[in-house]
């Protein structure tokens, strides 16, 4: 048991400092982004290169000349269709571990999605960066280009969303107070059973998936970038069955109580109208 306890608290701490090392290196990678595309921006491409993992066994025969007219190249399609006032924000990192070898990010690399817009128009770069040179291995800019949306109907829809989780909370605080058994399994469906579901994305707009279970008190938040920034809520078919069957649950017992008065008052009725004899 002892060594079920070490084992046990050795893979948490891995975790746990995996983690840290994960977030602290994804907080450098979106500067490291931002300080190479403002470097490609004043055309300085010797910059450029010192910023990318030359050192990395898959660029050892990389020509810097070569390299350099590929950077101009990179540069200029940013500028025509971005100019070159930009702001970044961080959208996310992730290390895919996939079954189909192409879907993996190699070792030691993190893949990072970092969006750029000019007030009017955003893009999406993907940069994967070598983890332990903290440099740029790859970039590109995904097919991407957009009007900035208004995220005035984004927080709208959100208050409706939000109402979905309060709602569902609600009936479990109910089922809670009632005689029902097994509550456990009412809990659960309240919690689970929210579906069909409905997505607005600040991009996209409306969606509607028929079968999209949301099982976290029904409802999702993304806000990650324009692109990655959504609200999803599910129709809490669990808490409107439950919330339907303790409503016709009370109203049965106010009826027996009302039945039971009624009787009573009735049988105190009839013994009062019985005759008395002395």
């Amino acid at each position: 048991m002892t060594k079920t306890k070490q084992i046990v608290l050795t893979i948490l701490t891995v975790s746990l400092l995996t983690g840290c090392d994960f977030i602290k290196n994804t907080l450098t990678y979106k500067d490291k982004t931002k300080e190479f595309v403002e470097t490609l921006l004043k055309e300085d491409y010797n910059k450029c290169v010192d910023l990318f993992a030359m050192e990395h066994e898959t660029a050892k025969n990389t020509n810097i000349d070569t390299m350099k007219m590929g950077l101009a190249n990179f540069r200029q399609l940013i500028v025509n269709n971005w100019g070159t006032e930009l702001e970044y924000s961080f959208m996310k990192s992730e290390k895919k571990f996939s079954t189909v070898e192409a879907d993996n990010t190699p070792p030691n690399t993190t893949l990072v999605l970092v969006e750029f817009n000019n007030q009017k128009d955003f893009g999406v770069l993907q940069v994967l960066f070598d983890d332990k040179s903290k440099k740029i291995l790859n970039i590109k800019t995904l097919d991407v280009k957009a009007p900035i949306p208004t995220m005035t109907y984004f927080w709208l829809f959100g208050l409706l969303a939000i109402c979905i989780p309060i709602f569902n909370i609600y009936v479990i605080r109910q089922i809670k107070r009632s005689d029902l058994k097994k509550k456990w399994l009412k809990y659960i469906a309240v919690i689970f059973i929210n579906t069909p579901a409905i997505t607005y994305a600040a991009v996209n707009g409306l969606s509607f998936k028929l079968i999209n279970l949301q099982i976290l008190f029904g409802v999702s938040f993304g806000y990650m970038g324009f692109l990655n920034s959504y609200w999803t809520f599910g129709i809490p078919l669990g808490g409107l069955y439950w919330f339907w069957k303790l409503r016709q649950y009370k109203n049965e017992v106010i009826e027996t109580e009302i039945e039971t008065e009624q009787n009573i008052e009735t049988e105190s009725t009839t013994d009062n109208d019985k005759p008395t004899t002395e």
